[in-house]
């Protein structure tokens, strides 16, 4: 069973039924397919839901490694390259993406919903801290280097939770806060700020 077309049945039902189906049976109804053939793809709704949002993310890298000009980029420009072309692949799905909107107010129902998303983008965005070690672009930190990652997802969904509210003109605003977002991290972990902030927090420690 080709799982992009479950996953096509799942978005439509969605869409024209405003909540999820409440089985496997009603979803497999839909398409005309046995529960057998579902199960031949996905183990359960929720894997397909997990699928949706990972094929966006695959589907944005793949396009993203692609290009030519894309691999020449400093690991910053590909993560903004990431972000706005991500944006761009959301846009298709924007209406089955507002009527998850009131999960995102849930933290421990979305993050289920996004972990197999997060896995990968874990590992995109490592590749793309220890292409920054390399080119000097990122300072490597003791005990800190392995929390950037963290850091980084946490913008990730900064930017999907912007975007689900920016209603501005071809979404502008979301844009703006790509860059904005992408830069000042950059520049955090690059520049001395850090390392500052961690000084002066030893120092405050010290004289108490």
């Amino acid at each position: 069973m080709d799982k992009q077309l479950i996953r096509n049945a799942y978005k439509l039902y969605w869409l024209e039924n405003g909540k999820a189906p409440v089985s496997v049976y009603t979803l497999c109804k839909s398409l005309d397919i046995t529960e057998p053939a579902f199960y031949e793809a996905y183990s359960s709704l929720e894997a397909v839901e997990k699928d949706i949002w990972l094929s966006v993310f695959e589907s944005t890298i793949e396009q993203l490694r692609a290009d030519d000009v894309y691999l020449q980029y400093t690991s910053q420009e590909k993560l903004l390259a990431f972000y706005f072309l991500w944006v761009q692949k959301l846009k298709e799905d924007r209406s089955y993406m507002l009527l998850q909107k009131e999960r995102f107010r849930l933290p421990d129902l979305y993050r289920n919903k996004l972990e197999t998303f997060r896995h990968t983008f874990y590992e995109y965005v490592r590749d793309l801290i220890r292409e920054g070690y390399q080119s000097g672009e990122i300072k490597e930190r003791k005990y800190i280097s392995d929390q950037y990652v963290h850091g980084f997802w946490m913008q990730a969904l900064f930017v999907l939770k912007y975007w689900l509210n920016d209603s501005s003109a071809n979404f502008e605003m979301t844009d703006a806060a790509i860059e904005k977002a992408v830069n000042l991290s950059f520049q955090l972990i690059k520049s001395n700020t850090i390392d500052s902030l961690l000084d002066f927090g030893k120092f405050i420690l010290t004289r108490k």
